[in-house]
């Protein structure tokens, strides 16, 4: 909360802002997801411009916090603000409004909408023929190099594609587990272990948070990777909990994906986020009980890919020696 909203002019003010049912139901959407002005607007059946002018002044009070996303903005409950008892109450109350005009419960159809271009555009992309190729003796220098790693048992690669982190990962780990939730990914990524012999990953079809891939990883994995996956996430901080989840206790997640840029073309990508602020992937990893935390800028890939104009970054984390989750349950 702002510091003018402590005083006792600034209380009064506060109360005749939320006096408002369009704040209040502005304010109970935001609690409930971080959303954009136009997703708030089709939620509600506002113009957009009504709806920024409503969103203005509970920004300025302190309520409501955005971020932009190239030419969207998006706006989320403010941390730790329901705290306040007025604006608690207001949080209830903009609840029961939208509850009874139905704008709560399609919360979840905007999400989904978001991953509906995504999956779209894997599955068309998923029928090309060509694998990207990789040096001749990439394989045997990586299972060189393996022993030097303490934990290799199993390795989990999330949102595989077609497979390219497996030419990396497979020599060096005894088992890996790659899931992809598009078929026609998982058949691309089937042809490039065929080719280069990659013969200890086992191809799971699902989603990072289905009963398939939990069934194959059981919460064992040394290293879950991520590798440009979170910027398609209709939910990005659901998505590294559930991430790391699939490690075991003192396992490593790493997230190699975009810093934030501005280019809008990779929307026709299926990217769903222009990338992420280095605090936003500390605070992804710091919801999800992650310890040392560390975010570091990656060199730009070689040649002609989309993305290589992009800036790139990695996320490394480890889960707790106990999974808070793990303990609550004993």
């Amino acid at each position: 909360m702002t510091a003018a909203t402590t005083d006792s002019g600034a209380r009064w003010e506060l109360y005749r802002l939320l006096g408002d049912p369009i704040r209040l139901r502005l304010l109970a959407l935001a609690a409930e997801e971080e959303l954009a002005v136009g997703e708030l607007a089709e939620l509600l059946s506002e113009s957009q411009p009504n709806v920024s002018r409503h969103l203005a002044p509970l920004r300025q009070a302190g309520l409501l916090a955005e971020r932009k996303q190239g030419t969207r903005v998006l706006v989320r409950l403010a941390e730790g603000i329901e705290r306040d008892p007025v604006v608690a109450d207001a949080l209830g109350a903009g609840r029961s409004l939208c509850r009874d005009d139905g704008s709560l419960a399609r919360v979840a159809e905007i999400v989904r909408a978001r991953d509906a271009a995504a999956r779209a555009y894997f599955a068309k992309n998923g029928s090309r023929d060509e694998i990207a190729e990789v040096p001749a003796e990439l394989s045997s220098y990586l299972a060189a190099f393996a022993p030097l790693l303490p934990e290799r048992s199993l390795a989990v690669d999330a949102g595989t594609g077609d497979g390219s982190l497996l030419d990396v990962i497979a020599p060096v780990f005894e088992r890996v587990v790659a899931f992809d939730r598009e078929p026609a990914q998982l058949r691309r990524c089937a042809t490039r272990l065929q080719q280069h012999s990659h013969r200890n990953v086992e191809l799971v079809a699902g989603d990072v948070d289905s009963d398939a891939v939990r069934r194959a990883v059981s919460g064992r994995a040394d290293v879950v990777f991520a590798a440009r996956f979170l910027h398609h996430a209709p939910k990005p901080a659901e998505s590294v909990a559930a991430l790391a989840s699939l490690a075991k206790p003192g396992g490593a997640l790493v997230i190699i994906d975009y810093a934030r840029h501005e280019d809008e073309s990779m929307r026709d990508q299926a990217d769903l986020w222009l990338g992420f602020e280095e605090r936003e992937l500390e605070r992804f990893a710091k919801d999800a009980h992650l310890v040392d935390v560390t975010v570091r800028p990656l060199p730009r890939p070689f040649g002609k890919t989309p993305d290589a104009h992009l800036p790139w970054q990695v996320l490394v984390a480890r889960t707790p020696n106990t999974h808070p989750s793990r303990s609550k349950s004993r």
